[in-house]
């Protein structure tokens, strides 16, 4: 019997992982509503769970207020010649360098605009200017008058790149080639690489800086209109981010807008152009690497798929192993949010969620198919042989099945019927394989209802034993237990055979306790559970001892000792052919024979005989064998000691 291909097993389970981790990983991706949910897990980590940083020491945005635009006499475009000037004052405070994030797309006042556009031109410091081009916004018109007031050198892209689920902001803008003008950088990779650090070439998620306490924002600010009133050592040696801060203009959904809080300074109006800078300069210039681990989450993937394959051989059942499931995705889920807390990556949870629950469920409906497959196998191949006690013992440890052996000590039961051969050559096939068959199955229901294993079949024989494959600590008692319940059975059925005219032989049983190799014998093609070793053998030569007695049951002492509460009488010293060593031959007694006046006059008998009182022993025998019925032990040491016996000896010249 062959239960299990494992080659195949091996290729299904790989390809079962290899599905449940391109599910998990092309579904978050690509399904609109896991994309989703994933994204609203790690924003809210980042809007809750932001682990608290010290302000920017190098960073400070100037903003341009609504107190700002209240000195001017129009609100847009900002008054042009304000802006010369902040630049100038920013540059004479001696900051590092300056990012204006305000668009510079159409002209108002001539003297201003000049003024201004000489000043970018004369910065010394390292110059960054947002910047557009082919957007849809802006009129040809605008795009030209764009390209000629910002110098080439100071135009960095002012894109931001939005999920096109919910248009928030959660990556760092690379640079796009633009015609005529080659490859341009975002603002933030401008600013850093005018500060002799090389940007990124391609996009990344953004690490959003975090705060010193829930009401401190994550960069110094500072109103525009305030800057000349304030100490210039407050902006020596800083990074300069200007732009505006205003209700209704360059706001932008981040990760914090999804959870707005405004107790901690968050609302749902957004997150200005110029702070969602800030944030990535400030990456940028960190270093700092992606909060979504890139390789990582793709092994994080693929190792929670295995898990949840592995997890079908939790030695637990369904229910139990689904319980512990769940509690083992609740510390994963807690402990992604503890660790980005504590400053760890921002890992993803949805997507190995998704692979683990679909991999267990793959491998709980493939495996479990299998299983049930393998236990209906098992269940037919041995619901024959075993007992159903036993049967449930092997289904849940099929490892007892697999090709090979143990040395164990057990039990050996053998049966054979007397003069079956002659009997048989007596009858029609078909009446003699009905009868046959009835009482096959009688002896095994026998042996089943002790639990007992049955090994096999030749002809009329039956070879079973007890301690095997199910571990059975009393399998002695059960042994003997079971002979005397099939003599009784075997008598019944010769006597009503007999009533029938049917010769039916006397059912001879030998059972001898000891240890020998137990296992799936033969080949991977085909093989069988049996058992081998001396033990087995003593056993069949015990049930042949009962030809010469003329008894119906021999067990060993071997056997006897190990149940000494079931009454047993005395046979023979037996020397096997080919052993040095006799074994003392009893015969099991049900309890009403036990102290029956024949049992008791013959254990009298046989200590005469051990004793060589053989006058005593002669005389008792004879009364046992002129009985009715005649005791045929009685008769077998009589005819010994007629021949000349000595002694309880006896030694069998044949197998």
């Amino acid at each position: 019997m062959r239960i299990r291909k494992g080659p195949k097993n091996a290729l299904v389970l790989t390809l079962l992982v290899t599905l449940a981790t391109l599910a998990g990983w092309l579904g978050v991706e690509d399904v609109g509503i896991l994309r989703i949910v994933e994204q609203w897990v790690g924003d809210l980590r980042v809007a809750r769970l932001q682990p608290a940083e010290p302000q920017h020491g190098e960073i400070i945005v100037v903003a341009i207020t609504e107190e700002t635009l209240e000195r001017f006499p129009y609100r847009a475009p900002i008054d042009r010649q304000f802006l010369s000037d902040l630049l100038q004052e920013l540059q004479a405070r001696g900051a590092r360098a300056i990012l204006l994030d305000i668009l510079l797309d159409q002209p108002t006042e001539p003297d201003k605009d000049q003024a201004l556009r000489t000043t970018l031109r004369r910065m010394t410091i390292p110059m960054v200017v947002s910047y557009i081009h082919g957007e849809h916004y802006l009129t040809p018109l605008q795009s030209a008058f764009l390209d000629d007031f910002v110098p080439p050198e100071q135009r960095g892209l002012a894109n931001l790149i939005k999920d096109h689920f919910d248009n928030a902001v959660r990556w760092i803008f690379p640079g796009k080639e633009v015609p005529g003008q080659g490859r341009l950088l975002g603002v933030a990779g401008l600013l850093v690489f005018h500060l002799g650090i090389t940007p990124p070439q391609q996009m990344i998620p953004m690490i959003w800086h975090g705060r010193p306490d829930p009401t401190t924002e994550p960069f110094t600010s500072y109103p525009a209109h305030l800057v000349p009133l304030l100490p210039k050592a407050w902006f020596a040696d800083k990074i300069i981010l200007v732009g505006a801060d205003l209700s209704l203009t360059d706001r932008h959904r981040t990760p914090f807008s999804t959870f707005a809080d405004a107790s901690r300074g968050l609302d749902h109006s957004g997150t200005t152009g110029v702070v969602v800078h800030a944030h990535a300069v400030a990456q940028l210039l960190a270093g700092r690497t992606s909060p979504e681990p890139g390789h990582i989450s793709r092994i994080l993937l693929l190792t929670t798929a295995l898990l949840g394959m592995a997890w079908r051989a939790i030695p637990l059942n369904l229910a139990f192993r689904l319980m512990l499931a769940m509690v083992a995705l609740l510390i994963f889920w807690v402990a992604g949010f503890e660790l980005y807390h504590l400053g760890g990556p921002l890992l993803p949870l949805l997507g190995p969620t998704l692979t683990f629950t679909l991999a267990l469920t793959a491998g709980e409906i493939y495996l479990g198919r299998e299983e049930r497959e393998q236990r209906k196998f098992i269940k037919n191949a041995f619901s024959r042989y075993l007992s159903p006690a036993v049967v449930e013992q092997l289904l849940n440890d099929q490892e007892s099945l697999r090709l090979g052996g143990e040395r164990r000590e057990m039990t050996f039961l053998f049966t054979d019927i007397a003069e079956f051969t002659a009997f048989s050559e007596a009858m029609e096939a078909t009446e003699l394989t009905h009868l046959l068959n009835r009482y096959l199955d009688g002896v095994c229901q026998v042996i089943l209802r002790h639990e007992g294993t049955v090994i096999n079949f030749v002809g009329d024989a039956v070879f079973a034993l007890f301690g095997a494959p199910a571990h059975q600590e009393d399998h002695p008692a059960r042994a003997m237990a079971c002979a005397l319940e099939l003599d009784a059975f075997a008598e019944g059925f010769r006597l009503a055979a007999e009533q029938q005219g049917i010769p039916f032989g006397m059912t001879r049983i030998g059972v001898h306790t000891g240890y020998a190799a137990i296992g799936n014998m033969g080949s991977e093609v085909r093989f069988q559970y049996t058992s081998l070793g001396d033990a087995v053998n003593t056993a069949a030569r015990l049930e042949s001892f009962n030809k010469f007695t003329g008894g119906r049951i021999a067990i060993s002492a071997a056997t006897a000792t190990r149940a000494p509460h079931l009454p047993t009488r005395p046979v023979a010293e037996v020397l096997l052919k080919g052993k040095s060593q006799t074994i003392q031959v009893l015969e099991p007694l049900t309890a009403a024979q036990g102290d029956a006046w024949p049992i008791t006059r013959y254990r009298e008998a046989y200590d005469g005989l051990l004793a060589s009182e053989l006058d005593a022993a002669t005389v008792i025998f004879q009364q046992l064998a002129s009985a009715d019925p005649p005791d045929p032990l009685a008769l077998f040491h009589l005819n010994r000691i007629r021949s000349g016996a000595r002694d309880a000896t006896v030694r069998m010249e044949t197998k």
